[in-house]
């Protein structure tokens, strides 16, 4: 980010760490609905769906461990122009607590807490996606069995009999105990998942909101509990840095070049995958970053255009009914439209025939309606039920 909001030096904002901590669940939710999208037209990327999980940590792995192998960073760390640097306390005692910040060193990144990132950033979302699955999974059983009242019925069942679905249901019925006992493992694993992940999250849940808190108040450098286990902190990187970056790359690519062993075509070959390879990593920050906005904005284009398919057609409403005209035979209007036609007084107590719209004393046209069943003055067929009272005589 070009901008500092509060930040003091290589130290990012907290905004910027948070930008970074939220842009892999966005990248992966519009894979998704990419992926969604496409299966629509072809129907075997449904597979790619069921393995979402999978699919979606493969690509991180290969993604984070090439960004932290170039520029000691994750991958969404990278494009926010942020590093990870080692930190190194140097105990000391003539100094006071005020300036113990002084006593910080960082470093660049070891290479067991290069791995370590690259576990804290793939393996456990990963982990933690499959126990929440499972957890899902328990309380959707546990909520059919109340409502049905089937305490045996359980999810588990459902998928033992699907792994079990090329048997015959006679071989099923005949299954070894070694079977029953796994299966019973199983369960039991899965209800301890789904008693105790909740427990586990909110636990993870809390560290990491008190992290941010104490990060966003500049009374820790860490962001989150996993950067404290590695002892890790994420700072800005320097213009020099982000400029020997690419010789940096460069070294580390013509090094794997030299390792090529085998005859000429052979190495032929393997260069001409490195440099397919490399070209790929090299685009895909910017390829994903744009696929994001991209199937964002094919998301909303779509949706703004089922919205309008699907809105009803709004017409202008009709205009409204000529007025009645007055009968030949029936009671003349007076020339004061505040007088009542039928005794040619102020009108009292107001009243309206719905039939025609015209008003009257209320005592006077209720005993016309009554006798004659019409209106006086259109002669149209009314009765006492079309006669309204008006609370605001105009």
């Amino acid at each position: 980010m070009l901008f500092q909001v509060g930040g003091q030096g290589a130290r990012p904002t907290f905004f910027e760490m948070a930008a970074a901590q939220q842009l892999p669940a966005s990248l992966r939710a519009a894979l998704t609905y990419s992926l969604g999208v496409f299966a629509l037209r072809r129907p075997f990327l449904h597979k790619v769906l069921d393995y979402d999980d999978e699919f979606f940590s493969l690509l991180m792995l290969v993604l984070e461990t090439h960004s932290l192998r170039t520029t000691d960073a994750s991958f969404s760390e990278s494009l926010y122009g942020l590093r990870r640097r080692s930190v190194n306390i140097t105990p000391s005692k003539h100094t006071s607590d005020m300036e113990s910040n002084d006593r910080i060193r960082h470093s660049g990144l070891k290479k067991r807490q290069k791995v370590l990132s690259v576990a804290f950033l793939v393996i456990l979302p990963y982990v933690k996606s499959k126990l929440h699955a499972i957890y899902n999974q328990q309380r959707e059983a546990r909520l059919q069995a109340s409502l049905w009242g089937h305490d045996d019925v359980r999810l588990d069942d459902a998928d033992f009999l699907l792994d079990q679905g090329e048997i015959s249901h006679g071989q099923i019925q005949a299954s070894s105990e070694a079977g029953s006992i796994a299966l019973d493992l199983k369960r039991k694993i899965k209800t301890i998942i789904g008693a105790c992940y909740p427990w586990i999250h909110a636990t993870n849940e809390g560290l990491s909101f008190a992290y941010q808190l104490l990060y966003l108040l500049d009374a820790t450098g860490f962001y989150g509990p996993g950067l404290h286990a590695l002892g890790v902190h994420v700072c800005r990187a320097t213009g020099q840095e982000l400029m020997d970056s690419s010789s940096r790359i460069s070294k580390i690519r013509s090094r794997e070049r030299e390792r090529l062993r085998g005859p000429s075509w052979l190495k032929a070959i393997q260069r001409v995958l490195l440099s397919c390879l490399y070209t790929t990593l090299d685009y895909a920050q910017t390829g994903l970053i744009a696929a994001v906005f991209f199937f964002k904005m094919m998301e909303w284009w779509y949706q703004s255009a089922e919205e309008r398919m699907s809105a009803p057609t709004v017409y202008p409403p009709p205009p409204p009914p000529p007025p009645p005209k007055v009968a030949r035979d029936g009671i003349p209007l007076p020339q004061d439209r505040t007088l009542c036609p039928l005794c040619s007084q102020k009108r009292m107590n107001p009243s309206v025939v719905t039939v025609s719209g015209f008003v009257f004393c209320y005592s006077c046209i209720f005993k016309y309606v009554s006798q004659y069943k019409r209106c006086p003055i259109t002669l149209m067929p009314a009765t006492v039920e079309h006669i309204r009272r008006l609370f605001h005589d105009l």
